[in-house]
């Protein structure tokens, strides 16, 4: 065998792939330096031939190397087997006991010659086969079979799925309802503490209930890193497994009332100066949010402390018991590295946890252990602040329920995690070094884009029967009628770009795709949780159909749902399981599109390959403009005298009527969940994010203009989700129609 072949080889077998096809149809090959890099990333040493050889054959021998496999996802209607690897010279007879997850027994024996051989191999001189082991019925659920055979014994985790995701009544097939989305910092109000919060977000949410709306979507809610404010990406968090506690409204939390000291400190003329700057901002003030809110959250759980879990322990302090009790090891974890990562930088030993004494590096040490019991009362004050953040998530949710917000709160799931960050911390088995997430040169980013995220390795997640994918669904969950998955395509692949070369220059590494869909339907199935899966970029071929097979909403967005010859999809050509929007927080505002805001943006950052790409943009979405007043006028919610207003010698002119009429066009989609942005609905013109920048741009910080109370209260907003109303009434879909159900 080559060099060539047996590197081909061991990359098809780590699953790296060799050729894609990017976002404008043409197929890109991965650089053999790549490959040969993301290899090195995950253990497997290719620099010679020999090396590469060795690596191949002992990557070939690993699915004959243990008597099970750790875990075996099966789905309800399919095959009801799991493979047991042993020499055939033995035909040993196999015993196993599976132990359903509700606790229930089942024991047999078989002769392993008598069950179906999968695949055999010579492994050191020795044939060895993996034999298929029928099954009994199984529930849904997670369930552990023991074997022992020749000897041995060993467990695994089977967990039976359902084919499909859970969807509520109101995404049903023939449904067409709307939600509002918004990014929780940018909320205003006259009473937050410089940054949108969760009783903003319950505000929020009773107003958009009361004018129709049927959900409210938010950023992902997931811890940042507390002792370094200045962190402030939604998705590239410390940890997708909490919650950031900046969301936390302080004056809601049940001690604030009697907790004297706290009152104090929030009442001081330095705090309320500090206050009414920080709400009067343009921007949100991580800083100066972190230094009003923690001072007095910390006040609020030394109250909390003395009168709830003293010597009687009281129904509050034994709920916040139970929620330690319940979220187990992983919160004691976080809050361990939440202590130990302020007490490192105060220090001056760096933001990283990679750059801390080697002791403290390991979860499980005894330094480690010493350290979490001599800062004992600043670990429990993290468990308290998750505590309380998600009791304020929680009645926010309600709150919007009972206003009407019946799919309700429309949570998202970033697509990795900061590698220096709690979680990667804990999990350090599971992410790869050497290499961060991105994407490959898009319509976003000509030049590629790296994430900077870490990426988890394909094997390990197997080999801890997907434990960490289970408990993040579950986290994000929580409290959700609805979870979106940002980059959903992570569900058969990510693009990794190994240390040392460009964003440009990365590769797909491929992920069990069928395990983790499995997974996810029967999270979601248990959690009453429907799945968006944000779909945008770069989608291989036949992936929207494998979603679309696990009841999987596709995410379309108004400018990118074209037709061969550039027109704009007509509303009734999009799909019905689907989740329609005029744009996202990637994207431009509406009114930003309209303009060429978003086009100024990345000619003043320099996110041009060049002035051509430029030039070509600018006439592309003049010409994108006019093809939009020819969709809107076909579909007959644009006035000829509002289209022609629209266009003068100065340049575009942005119009009410005409954000309007966009949401009513994409309001008429034939998609059965239409989203619209906040921004939007108030008219803004910048973004919240930019891809591709970090601090030349200001993202995640921009707040919205108004207050919360005057956005649900005033007539424009009246007007649009009047307009979305109208749109969303439910029509007969044309039979003709290639989306009609």
């Amino acid at each position: 065998m080559t060099a060539s072949a047996i590197q081909s080889r061991l990359a098809a077998l780590a699953g790296i792939e060799r050729r894609y096809h990017d976002v404008w149809g043409a197929e890109r090959q991965v650089p053999d330096e790549t490959i040969a890099r993301l290899l090195a990333t995950m253990g497997y040493a290719a620099e010679s031939e020999a090396q590469a050889e060795a690596s191949l054959h002992a990557a070939e021998e690993v699915p004959f190397g243990d008597l099970l496999e750790p875990v075996t996802v099966l789905v309800e209607d399919g095959r009801r087997e799991i493979l047991v690897t042993a020499p055939e010279d033995l035909a040993s007879r196999l015993e196993w006991r599976l132990v359903g997850e509700d606790g229930t027994r089942q024991e047999g024996a078989v002769t392993l010659g008598d069950c179906p051989v999968r695949e055999s191999r010579q492994v050191l001189g020795r044939r060895v086969a993996r034999y298929a082991l029928p099954l009994p019925p199984l529930p849904l659920g997670y369930h552990s079979l023991t074997a022992r055979c020749y000897g041995r014994e060993a467990t695994t985790t089977i967990i039976m799925a359902p084919t499909q995701c859970y969807l509520p009544a109101e995404l049903q097939p023939r449904q067409r309802v709307w939600g509002l989305t918004t990014q929780l910092y940018a909320l205003r109000s006259a009473r937050n503490w410089g940054i949108g919060d969760f009783s903003d977000l319950a505000t929020l949410a009773e107003g958009a209930a009361r004018h129709g709306a049927r959900a409210i979507g938010v950023n992902p809610l997931h811890a940042l890193f507390a002792a370094e404010p200045r962190h402030i990406s939604p998705y590239s968090p410390s940890s997708r497994l909490f919650l950031n506690h900046l969301y936390i409204d302080p004056e809601a939390v049940p001690e604030f009332a009697d907790c004297e000291p706290a009152r104090r400190f929030a009442q001081s003329p330095e705090t309320q100066r500090l206050l009414a700057s920080a709400r009067q901002a343009e921007f949100v003030d991580y800083a100066v949010v972190s230094a009003c809110k923690n001072p007095v959250l910390e006040l609020l759980y030394r109250c909390f402390r003395t009168h709830h879990l003293g010597s009687a322990l009281t129904e509050r302090g034994a709920a916040f018991r139970a929620f330690q009790g319940a979220m187990g090891e992983p919160l004691r974890q976080f809050a361990i590295f939440e202590a130990l990562h302020r007490v490192m930088l105060a220090s001056e030993l760096g933001f990283s946890w990679q750059g801390w004494p080697l002791e403290l590096r390991d979860p499980a040490s005894p330094e480690v252990a010493a350290f979490a019991a001599e800062h004992h009362d600043h670990v429990e004050y993290v468990e308290f602040l998750q505590f309380e953040a998600d009791r304020q998530l929680a009645a926010a949710a309600q709150r919007g329920k009972a206003a009407g917000l019946s799919i309700g709160l429309y949570r998202d799931l970033a697509v990795g995690v900061d590698p220096h960050g709690a979680e990667a911390w804990a999990a350090q088995d599971i992410l790869v070094p050497g290499a961060t997430l991105g994407a490959p040169p898009d319509l976003l980013n000509q030049k590629g884009q790296d994430w900077g995220l870490a990426p988890t390795s394909p094997l390990a997640l197997r080999r801890h029967a997907y434990m960490p994918f289970i408990a993040c669904l579950r986290a994000n969950m929580r409290h959700a009628g609805a979870l979106r998955i940002d980059h959903v395509m992570a569900l058969q692949h990510l693009y990794w770009v190994p240390s040392g070369v460009g964003a440009a220059h990365g590769g797909y590494v491929a992920y069990p795709i069928e395990e983790l869909v499995g997974i996810l339907a029967l999270e979601s199935q248990r959690h009453r949780c429907a799945v968006i899966g944000e779909d945008l970029g770069t989608v291989p071929e036949g992936f929207r159909e494998r979603m679309q097979r696990a009841n999987i909403l596709s995410y379309r967005v108004l400018v990118f749902e074209r037709q061969h010859d550039g027109s704009f999809l007509p509303p009734d050509h999009y799909p019905s399981l689907a989740t329609a929007s005029v744009g996202t927080h990637d994207l431009s505002t509406f009114r930003g599109y309209w303009t060429g805001r978003d086009l100024e943006w990345r000619s003043e950052l320099d996110l041009y390959p060049g002035p051509e790409a430029r030039d070509a943009d600018a006439a592309n979405r003049e010409r994108e403009r006019r093809l939009l007043v020819d969709a809107l006028r076909r579909e007959g919610v644009l006035p000829p005298e509002i289209a022609e207003s629209l266009f003068t010698d100065s340049g575009p002119q942005y119009r009410s009527e005409l954000n309007e009429a966009v949401h009513r066009f994409i309001g008429r989609a034939n998609a059965r969940f239409v989203l619209v942005q906040i921004e939007d609905a108030c008219g803004e013109i910048e973004q919240a994010n930019l891809p591709g920048t970090m601090d030349e741009h200001p993202n995640w910080r921009r707040k919205l203009s108004e207050n919360v109370p005057e956005i649900v209260a005033n007539e424009a907003f009246a007007r649009l989700a009047a307009a979305l109303n109208d749109a969303r009434n439910p029509r007969v879909a044309d039979p003709r129609s290639p989306a009609a159900e």
